[in-house]
């Protein structure tokens, strides 16, 4: 009796293709967070590219929307597009990095570290995006080739990573503090809070259900930070339009765009609310791409 259950018990013999495929199995496990990440990137910098270009004029130059526009259709259709290259490239990296990181750091800390979960998944977060940080030069690239000032000195990312190279490695990560603040403050909050809203959306019984539901909770939480965030964004976009010269500190930018702005609040936050309704159509993209690719990997 001893001896049949034994033989009942015996683990399966692992056919040659059962063990090449297994460890490929578990590779694409191990990557499905990065590679949801950078799809659902990819989705959002596709679709949402255009109206990114109109806020960025205006917190350039702080104008108004419909000034914004018009300046991109004298640009003419063919510039419409003009620098993707680097959101694309930075955005697909660095999307990869934040779920991917959050999640095996989030692990690693909470298997070696004795704190509490929220801790441990916070300074994952953090972590996250002080990574994502590295990247900065392409987010410089796509500001200088957004600025329509700087359109006779390059006509794209090469060349504009040319320019940049004769004033020294520096240059790549002017603007790199603010960066770093949004990055890691963002990532907290918004791996932090994405559960609980979650939460208390409607209970989703069907794949579509889930979708909207997914796309909801990012929108919401997309378009709450970048309407928190957006000053930092203003001064970093101020710290990266430059090209060469004095390395001014964020107090310093801040307070001249202050000033130019007639030091009202209103001013500082011109195209907020373009940002706030590009920043609910992005990261309901993203948070819903991730999800979903994330149940079907």
């Amino acid at each position: 009796m001893m001896d049949s259950e034994a033989h009942e018990k015996r683990p399966p013999i692992l056919t040659s293709s059962t063990q090449d495929v297994s460890p490929h199995i578990t590779s694409v496990g191990e990557m499905k967070h990065y590679l949801c990440g950078c799809c659902a990137a990819f989705s959002n910098i596709a679709i949402t590219f255009p109206v990114q270009k109109v806020l960025f004029r205006q917190q350039l130059y702080g104008i108004k929307t419909r000034d914004a526009v018009l300046q991109l259709r004298r640009d003419g259709f063919r510039n419409l597009y003009r620098g993707i290259l680097p959101p694309l490239m930075q955005k697909t990296t660095t999307l990869a990095l934040m779920f991917g990181l959050y999640e095996d750091l989030s692990c690693l800390l909470h298997k070696h570290v004795s704190a509490p979960e929220f801790a441990t998944r916070a300074a994952a977060a953090i972590l996250a995006g002080t990574t994502e940080a590295i990247f900065t030069p392409l987010e410089r690239v796509q500001t200088l080739l957004q600025d329509h000032k700087h359109h006779d000195k390059f006509t794209n990312t090469y060349q504009a990573f040319r320019v940049l190279k004769c004033h020294g490695i520096r240059e790549y990560y002017r603007g790199l503090v603010p960066i770093l603040f949004r990055n890691g403050f963002s990532n907290v909050l918004f791996f932090g809070l994405r559960g609980p809203i979650k939460e208390h959306l409607p209970t989703a019984t069907t794949h579509s259900a889930h979708l909207v539901n997914d796309f909801i909770c990012g929108g919401v939480l997309g378009a709450m930070l970048g309407f928190l965030f957006f000053p930092v964004n203003v001064v970093k976009t101020r710290i990266q339009s430059q090209i060469g010269g004095e390395f001014q500190s964020f107090s310093k930018v801040f307070k001249t765009i202050w000033l130019e702005r007639d030091r009202k609040l209103t001013n500082l936050f011109r195209g907020a609310h373009l940002n706030y309704h590009r920043s609910l159509i992005s990261w309901g993209i993203i948070n819903a791409t991730y999800e979903f690719l994330l149940k079907i990997i």
